[in-house]
């Protein structure tokens, strides 16, 4: 299984139907948003994705009763971190922050996906891959990343646009 990750789409609504675009031709079956969509209209533009969407919220995502009832709305799932899922027979945490991490016992993972920074974090320890595609919300053509995961290789590389 392939999924797709994104971070940190700061309500850039024109950066966020490109994504949706992106992760449609990317045949992607699944897409993890690692915090940071901010208002619910940038969610409404999700609604487009093929593939269901699942993710944690950040620090700036404060309009929660409007973010909740579009996520709701859409059939989407999102919590407060740490997500854990089990994927294709991987173990995988989602944060927002990467000191959120704290918070579990990472031992335990296969795949560990945050956003917060902004920064491009590719860091595989052993059978384990920390992964954040890095910027998706700047106004410079192409320094937006989003991510693409191979669960079955933890293979992951960045798409720029």
């Amino acid at each position: 299984m392939r999924i797709g990750v994104v971070s940190d789409t700061h309500n850039n609504l024109l950066n966020c139907a490109r994504i949706v675009e992106l992760f449609n031709e990317s045949g992607v079956e699944r897409v993890v948003h690692t915090g940071d969509i901010t208002q619910a209209k940038t969610v409404e533009v999700f609604a487009d994705l093929k593939p269901p969407l699942f993710g944690v919220f950040g620090n700036n995502d404060l309009e929660r009763a409007s973010l909740e009832g579009v996520i709701k709305k859409h059939g989407f799932e999102f919590v407060d971190p740490p997500f854990c899922l089990h994927w294709e027979g991987r173990s995988i945490c989602i944060v927002h922050d990467p000191f959120d991490f704290s918070l579990v016992d990472q031992s335990g993972f296969d795949l560990l996906l945050h956003g917060h920074t902004h920064r491009y974090t590719h860091v595989l320890n052993g059978s384990q891959l920390m992964f954040n595609p890095g910027e998706c919300a700047g106004l410079m053509p192409g320094l937006n990343a989003i991510g693409l995961v191979d669960l079955a290789t933890l293979e992951a590389k960045v798409v720029l646009f």
